[in-house]
């Protein structure tokens, strides 16, 4: 009992610390919050008894936080208690039932608690009728393990860019996660999936450590056929509406039974033991190629398609011999008849018994069931317009796209750079898609994003933590502003990578044991599941070589833009005194359409002098909420004394903008901090929001069928119009 006591007091502090981080009245514990949920978790490995203690303790400090209004403990602690019952080796029905009557009771609270609490309270009553679900459910889909029951598959991809990370951040990641994949082989899983469902519903009435040692002897086959029983026994009890926890362990208790009968062994009932969870199987890929998101899924489906259950039942005839001979029938490869062998032609009857018809698959064609694939690819937030409010277009609480699909998490690691890259390349995915929608529908993408700062973090200080990320992290700067909890667990992580990496690795590490940067974004992926909604925009360039076309690219933070010197050799025939003073910037035309939060439009138009501007789309502060576009303009400005003086021009907020330029000087643009995105000699570019692919290809349709100008009919006028980019954190916006 005092053991049970000092166990639940040391939870108990470290549940205090992350709230105490939480509020941030220690600037330590905001840095450190996140290693704090990582060994609070950590402590279940140590002593799996500690299951009960641990949810005692974090239900109890929901149920005060709910009745002080501490509604900002209550995402942090719901993720961290969930992640205990996963993970724990037994749960009392007492606890289950507790935690299931918190989170109904939280559903009257607004976005996105209520909707944080309906996932876990549906979660919730299945736990209590089957214990162990959560975990079996979460190691066969990220494990991709072979079930009878579902032929599902997940992915999760990895990208690393070699031009903004480090190479020692590469190696380090690629030895984890390989590291992890080798410790944890399917027949492992398999046994773990075994041993967690047996012991999660029997508790201490079973032995586990002999149960271990019996799967051990077995063949993979007897492995797997016990695998297959399991989970055919927890699919039933979670179907079964009038269901209960004592049939469900009944049931089990019936295949334990069966499975240690063969042992001969006699060993005493012993304490719970631990049992690991293993990471997801992530596939780590070096972004060298523009095109290799597009390959990569075009690849997972194709693999998908390979092992589908259709195509595995359908198997082609056995072709019988000639009575003549030995040559083989004819097989039909092609043919536009009925198939049916009264209608054909006048044919021999000899060379009509030859034909036989080859079994295929029905398709539709593009135009009969384009109603169906526009609606799979337009599904994007309700009031996803441009200027509307950002808590309102990046609402965490829409219905997944492809609820029936295990989703493919992109994992992007790096900056502001290289998201604008996966900005572009989801563009890109998108065009594609809407053009032949039949390939890539079983893609149900999840884009997640770990911040690194590349080299900057080799040189960065131990005091500084997530809040000084710099310029070149300003989107998860804004993801940790609006979810605290991503900014402890998540934002963190720039700084730690890096000190991580000059670390050599331990030689005596557990094989079982997860790595810290591995273990965190596995955490993430797995309760990282409200997205925000961020808006691409379309930069369209022209080039002051009217030879050259105009080209059309995206960004997704930051547009660059610099007075570039001129080439004419004229121009440098001016005194130096003049060359100082006027040519310090050049004039340009600004045209604009202002964003307001009523979505009127109101346009304006300014002339000024100026040595270049930015626009940002990322809102500096979590309180600026209309999506829209930020310019800064460096209006150069005559002084008393004649020389020119730099003045910004802040506060223009517009929905679109055009520049051009009215001198010989020609405009530098760069996109995303990107070096390697750079256009040159441009005389005017053009931003407007990016459109959906598949309704912009709808509205060319529907303008080519009606001659009268109606832009919007058919499908078009039901479908999204901005394309926007999901990043997936704890919470979304919290309102």
């Amino acid at each position: 009992m005092d053991l049970s006591a000092t166990e639940a007091d040391m939870v108990q502090q470290k549940v205090q610390a992350i709230l105490r981080g939480l509020d941030g009245q220690h600037s330590g514990l905001h840095s450190d919050s996140g290693m704090l949920r990582w060994t609070l978790h950590k402590s279940l490995d140590r002593n799996p008894n500690n299951g009960n203690i641990m949810v005692g303790v974090l239900i109890k400090e929901l149920e005060k936080a709910e009745l002080e209004d501490n509604l900002h403990y209550i995402i942090p602690l719901l993720h961290t208690l969930m992640y205990v019952i996963t993970k724990a080796a037994y749960i009392s029905n007492e606890l289950y039932e507790r935690v299931y009557i918190f989170c109904k009771k939280i559903l009257t609270l607004p976005k996105p608690y209520c909707t944080i609490g309906l996932d876990y309270a549906q979660r919730l009553k299945i736990e209590k009728k089957v214990p162990g679900f959560s975990y079996q459910k979460m190691v066969v889909s990220e494990q991709n393990l072979k079930t009878d029951i579902s032929q599902q598959q997940g992915k999760v991809l990895l990208f690393l860019d070699p031009g903004l990370v480090s190479e020692a951040v590469c190696n380090t990641l690629l030895r984890e996660t390989q590291a992890g994949q080798m410790s944890h082989t399917s027949i492992s899983c398999m046994m773990y999936v075994i041993t967690n469902c047996i012991q999660a519903a029997l508790g201490t009435d079973c032995d586990i450590t002999l149960l271990q040692r019996v799967l051990k002897d077995k063949s993979t086959e007897e492995v797997e056929l016990w695998f297959q029983e399991v989970l055919s026994a927890v699919e039933r009890s979670e179907q079964e509406s009038a269901g209960s926890r004592q049939r469900h362990s009944d049931r089990l208790q019936e295949i334990y039974s069966k499975m240690i009968i063969s042992s001969e062994e006699e060993v005493p009932m012993s304490k719970l033991e631990r049992i690991p969870l293993p990471s997801p199987n992530i596939s780590v890929h070096l972004w060298t190629d523009d095109d290799q998101l597009w390959k990569e899924l075009m690849l997972f489906t194709r693999e998908t398609q390979a092992t589908d259950t259709e195509a595995e039942s359908f198997k082609m005839p056995e072709l019988t011999m000639d009575t003549d001979g030995n040559e083989q029938h004819r097989i039909s490869v092609w043919s536009n008849d009925s198939g049916i062998e009264r209608d054909l032609p006048g044919v021999e009857e000899k060379e009509l018994a030859k034909l036989y018809r080859k079994p295929c698959i029905k398709k539709k064609g593009a135009d009969l069931d384009s109603a169906v694939l526009l609606q799979n690819l337009t599904k994007a937030p309700r009031g996803s317009r441009t200027a509307t409010l950002q808590r309102l277009s990046g609402q965490s609480t829409e219905v997944s796209t492809c609820p029936d699909k295990l989703p493919t998490r992109v994992v992007i690691l790096g900056d502001d750079r290289a998201l604008g890259r996966l900005a572009k390349a989801y563009y890109s995915f998108r065009k594609r898609e809407a053009r032949r929608p039949h390939r890539t529908l079983k893609a149900n993408l999840q884009f997640y994003c770990i911040p690194v700062q590349g080299d900057q973090t080799e040189t960065s200080s131990d005091t500084e933590d997530s809040s000084n990320m710099g310029d070149t992290c300003e989107l998860s700067t804004y993801l940790g502003q609006v979810d605290p909890w991503y900014d402890r667990n998540i934002n963190t992580l720039c700084n730690t990578i890096a000190k991580l990496t000059l670390m050599p690795p331990c030689p005596t590490r557990d094989s079982t044991s997860e790595p810290f940067i591995l273990d965190v974004a596995s955490y993430y992926l797995r309760f990282g599941l409200q997205p925000v909604y961020f808006q691409i925009y379309n930069v369209k360039v022209h080039f002051r070589d009217l030879s050259l076309e105009p080209v059309e690219d995206v960004f997704l933070t930051e547009l660059k833009i610099e007075m570039q010197d001129c080439t004419f050799t004229k121009l440098n025939t001016l005194t130096k005194k003049k060359a100082a003073t006027d040519f310090r910037g050049a004039g340009i035309q600004v045209h604009y359409k202002k964003a307001l939060a009523s979505n009127r439009e109101k346009e304006g138009s300014i002339v000024l002098r100026t040595s270049g501007a930015t626009i940002k789309t990322i809102p500096n502060k979590e309180t600026e909420d209309l999506v829209c576009l930020n310019v800064y303009i460096d209006e150069t400005t005559k002084s008393s004394s004649g020389r020119s003086a730099p003045c910004k021009v802040n506060g223009l907020k517009a929905s679109s903008i055009q520049m051009r330029s009215l001198e010989l000087r020609t405009l530098s643009l760069q996109l995303d901090k990107d070096s390697r995105r750079i256009y040159t000699n441009v005389s005017s570019f053009e931003v407007t929001p990016c459109q959906e692919p598949g309704y912009s290809l709808q509205k060319l349709r529907a303008t080519r069928a009606h001659w009268e100008g109606k832009e919007d009919g058919g499908l078009s006028k039901y479908m999204t119009k901005s394309l926007l980019l999901p990043i997936n954190t704890f919470a979304g916006i919290i309102q």
